[in-house]
């Protein structure tokens, strides 16, 4: 009889238990979600991920916090983030900077592929490639042509060593074979303000941020590094278009959770983001920022982030970039 009773006990729950084990999952969430942002605040990247962040909040009803982790080219941040619990209440952003210093920091306490999951792609934006007034250029085919003619001369300022500004700016040299000379800053605002005086001749900047000093006059404009023209500027090539078939480089954003989280969980967090970004609203507002929604599976960002670490790694490689 006991024996019949602890059979019957165990049936009872080996049918029960299968279905207690994702209940975590569909709770989920019920307490203040954690996005840690690897940037300083109040930047165009802050701006958008506090954008998706209060749209989450409606949806998962929630409240959330956005933990600004800036410093060491990203790698203070996304360490933290990996050594959060894995329940999805510790979300990452992602950028491009982050595969960049995926190959120039090999030596960092994390790998973005081993200790994050992807979750959801967020937004893609151009830079545009701009000159001081002074430089005696028009367009992208004549600035190759000076650089050529006076190698080592030309300089370009971007917000530091692996930024987005940087390695677009690596990218023209590759493909354009010139040597010009990277002058690091450490942010944005001074690589602008010393463009702006002429102090720098070229730099990589985000269309919105720089449309407005171009139409006045103070930058002019060679080209945009997405594979269509810009919205912002329409007037202006890409620089596919101006002369480098082969370029494309731009900003983009996504989310990504500590290994181990949920796949029940990533797949609530993807489905909830990917109907955000579908939303008319959002399109034409972040289409009015310069931005476009990127809408991806998880699986599909997760092969997105892969061959963007790839792709950076062999330009890293061919011109010799090194970390501070």
């Amino acid at each position: 009889m006991m024996f019949r009773r602890r059979a019957v006990l165990f049936t009872a729950l080996a049918i029960v238990l299968p279905g207690l084990r994702p209940s975590r999952a569909d709770d989920y969430p019920n307490r203040t979600i954690r996005y840690i942002v690897p940037f300083g605040a109040g930047g165009p990247t802050d701006v958008f991920t506090r954008i998706m962040a209060d749209e989450l909040r409606k949806v998962l009803n929630q409240p959330y916090v956005l933990d600004n982790r800036p410093g060491a080219g990203t790698i203070i941040g996304t360490s933290e983030a990996a050594k959060a619990a894995p329940d999805g209440y510790t979300l990452l952003l992602m950028s491009a900077t982050q595969t960049t210093v995926e190959t120039l920091s090999p030596n960092k306490p994390y790998k973005l592929m081993r200790d994050f999951v992807p979750v959801a792609a967020l937004m893609n934006s151009e830079l545009v490639m701009v000159v001081h007034p002074s430089v005696p250029v028009n367009n992208l085919k004549e600035f190759i042509a000076l650089a050529k003619a006076k190698p080592g001369t030309l300089n370009y300022a971007s917000s530091g060593i692996g930024s987005n500004y940087h390695m677009a700016a690596e990218l023209v040299k590759n493909l354009a074979g010139i040597d010009i000379v990277h002058v690091p800053y450490k942010g944005s605002t001074g690589a602008r303000n010393d463009i702006i005086s002429g102090q720098i001749d070229m730099m990589f900047d985000s269309v919105p941020t720089m449309a407005p000093m171009i139409e006045a006059g103070r930058v002019k404009a060679l080209g945009t590094s997405g594979r269509v023209r810009s919205p912002a500027l329409p007037n202006v090539p890409t620089l596919a278009e101006a002369g480098l078939p082969d370029y494309s480089a731009t900003i983009w954003l996504g989310m990504m959770a500590p290994a181990g989280t949920p796949q029940p969980i990533v797949d609530r967090l993807n489905s909830e983001i990917n109907k955000i970004l579908a939303r008319p609203d959002i399109i034409e507002a972040w289409r009015a920022q310069g931005a476009v929604p990127l809408i991806m599976k998880p699986d599909e960002f997760g092969a997105f982030v892969q061959s963007e670490i790839a792709r950076w790694a062999n330009l890293i490689k061919a011109n010799g970039i090194k970390a501070d």
